[in-house]
C-alpha cells in the first residue's frame, strides 16, 4: 500500500469515527443510544411489536411483483393505501397489451373503496428526481382520478426524502424496493434478466395476518399529520401463517408528531442480526455506505464465528451516486478477509447487459429475513423515512435464499452454504454467467464522500 493510501485509509478512518461518534450522541439525545452503544443481538428488536401467525411471502422483481399488486387493487372491497418515493399516474403495473394505467386502476378502485395516496413532495430545490413540479403534476393527474385522494409530504430533512413504498390492500400488505414508476429506471425486469437497457433486480413482500395491521397503523398515522383526516382503527386480520412478523422503521426525530424522538428501530434490527450470525450473512443492497453496518462485517470477517461463516454481498456495478464510497467500504471489508470467507458480486444479464440492483433484501444464517425500502448508508438509517419488515421464519429465509441463488447462479445450491459459496459463486464469478466479481474497489479519496457528505448533511 503507498503513501497515497496510507493517508488515504487514516483521513477515511478519522471522518467516520467521526460520524459515527455524531451519530452516537444523537441517538442517545433521542433515547436510543442503546443501538449503537450496546452489544444487542437477535432476530427482533424490543422497540416494536412482534406479531405472530402471518404468511410472509417475498416477490423477486417488478414483472413477477407488479401483476400481484395490480389484482390485489383490482379486487379491493375495503380500501387501498398506498405510500410511495413517488407514484407515476400513467405507471402500468403490467406489460400486457391494453393494461390499465395506475391511475385508471385506482380510479375504478375508488368506485367502490376509498383510494388513498401518499407521496414525498419531492426536494425544495430540483437537485435530484423526483422534482417538486413532477411530484405536484403527478398529484394533480391522481386527485382528476374522481374518488382518488392523493397528498405530498414535504416534512423530509435536508437533501432527504421519504422512500417508504408500501401498499395496503384490505387484509394484504406490500413492503418492499419498489415504486410504482418509471423514473430513474424501468423497474419491469423479470427473475431472467433478458437482455435490455439496464435490468432492475428489487423485491416486495406479500404479508397477510395480525403484521398487515401494523403496515396499516403506520401509514394512517403519516396520513393523519399530512392530510388532517384520521381513519378508522385497522382491523387485525385473523391468522393466515406461521410467520412471526416485525415491522421496522427509519423517521428522524422532529418529522412527525407521532415519533417526536424519531423511530431508529430499522437500524437496531440489521445491527442485532448481523452481530448474531453464524454462518451467512447475504445482503442485496444499492448502496454500501454505513459505517455502522461494515463495522459488524468488519468484525465477522476478523473474527469468524464458525469455521463455515461465509459473507455474500450482491450490490450494483454502477450505484446511481455514492459509487466510490461504497467501493471504499469494499475495499475495507476486502482487507479484512483473510480467511477467504467474502464474495462481493453485481447481477449481469445475457449477454453481459448490467442489471442495477436495487434490492433491500437480507439474510442471515438462513434464519433472519429484512425487506423493504432501506437502504445500507446513512440516509436510510438515519435521515430519510424507510419501513421493512423482518422475518425470523426460517422456512421463509432458507427458501427465499435458495430461490434468489438458484436464480443467479443457474446451478444446484441446495449444499452446504459454505460448499456453495466457495464451489459454485467463486467459480461463476470467473466465467460466463450471471454473477460477476465487482470491478474496481476503491481505496483512495472517493471513500471520504459518503463520511463527509454525512456530517454536511445529518441532524
Amino acid at each position: 500500500m503507498g503513501l497515497l493510501d496510507v493517508l488515504d485509509a487514516r483521513l477515511g478512518d478519522g471522518l467516520e469515527n467521526v460520524l459515527c461518534s455524531h451519530h452516537a450522541r444523537r441517538l442517545r439525545r433521542l433515547g436510543w443510544g442503546e443501538v449503537l452503544d450496546g452489544d444487542g443481538a437477535g432476530w427482533f428488536t424490543p422497540r416494536r411489536t412482534v406479531q405472530h401467525g402471518n404468511k410472509f411471502e417475498v416477490l423477486v422483481d417488478g414483472a413477477t411483483a407488479f401483476p400481484v399488486v395490480a389484482e390485489a387493487i383490482e379486487n379491493a372491497q375495503k380500501y387501498v393505501h398506498i405510500a410511495n418515493w413517488h407514484a407515476s399516474p400513467d405507471f402500468q403495473l403490467t406489460r400486457e397489451p391494453g393494461a390499465p394505467q395506475l391511475r385508471e386502476l385506482l380510479s375504478a378502485a375508488a368506485e367502490r373503496v376509498p383510494v388513498r395516496v401518499l407521496l414525498w413532495a419531492g426536494p425544495p430545490i430540483p437537485f435530484f428526481e423526483p422534482t417538486r413540479k413532477r411530484a405536484a403534476a403527478a398529484k394533480k393527474a391522481f386527485l382528476e382520478c374522481g374518488a382518488v385522494r392523493c397528498e405530498l409530504d414535504a416534512r423530509e430533512r435536508t437533501l432527504h426524502c421519504h422512500h417508504e413504498k408500501i401498499v395496503i390492500v384490505d387484509d394484504v400488505a406490500f413492503v418492499g424496493g419498489l415504486d410504482m414508476t418509471a423514473v430513474e429506471g424501468d423497474r419491469h425486469d423479470s427473475p431472467e434478466h433478458p437482455p435490455r437497457d439496464l435490468g432492475w433486480h428489487d423485491h416486495i413482500a406479500r404479508i397477510e395476518g395480525p403484521a398487515v395491521a401494523e403496515v396499516a397503523a403506520h401509514f394512517a398515522a403519516r396520513w393523519l399529520e399530512i392530510a388532517g383526516e384520521t381513519l378508522p382503527a385497522p382491523e387485525v386480520p385473523p391468522e393466515a401463517g406461521s410467520s412471526s412478523v416485525q415491522l421496522v422503521r427509519t423517521i428522524p426525530e422532529r418529522t412527525y408528531g407521532f415519533a417526536p424522538h424519531g423511530d431508529f428501530s430499522l437500524l437496531d434490527s440489521y445491527l442485532r442480526a448481523l452481530r448474531a450470525a453464524r454462518s451467512l450473512i447475504y445482503l442485496e443492497n444499492q448502496f454500501l455506505w454505513s459505517p455502522e453496518i461494515t463495522e459488524v462485517l468488519i468484525d465477522k470477517l476478523r473474527n469468524p464465528p464458525t469455521r463455515e461463516f461465509r459473507m455474500v454481498l450482491l450490490l450494483p456495478q454502477k450505484p446511481s451516486n455514492g459509487a466510490d464510497t461504497t467501493r471504499g467500504q469494499l475495499g475495507r471489508l476486502i482487507d479484512a478477509d483473510s480467511g477467504g470467507r467474502l464474495v462481493a458480486a453485481t447481477l449481469v444479464a445475457h449477454g453481459d447487459a448490467p442489471v442495477y440492483i436495487h434490492a433491500k433484501l437480507s439474510i442471515v444464517d438462513d434464519r433472519w429475513l429484512s425487506v423493504g425500502s432501506a437502504n445500507l448508508n446513512e440516509h436510510s438509517l438515519f435521515n430519510d423515512t424507510e419501513v421493512n419488515v423482518v422475518t425470523d421464519d426460517p422456512e421463509v429465509a432458507r427458501s427465499t435464499r435458495l430461490r434468489l441463488w438458484a436464480e443467479h447462479l443457474d446451478a444446484d445450491v441446495t449444499g452446504p452454504i459454505d460448499d456453495v459459496v466457495d464451489k459454485i459463486w467463486r467459480p461463476a464469478l470467473k466465467g460466463p454467467s450471471r454473477v460477476m466479481e465487482l470491478p474496481g474497489v476503491s481505496r483512495r479519496a472517493g471513500r471520504l464522500q459518503g463520511p463527509l457528505r454525512g456530517l454536511l448533511v445529518d441532524g
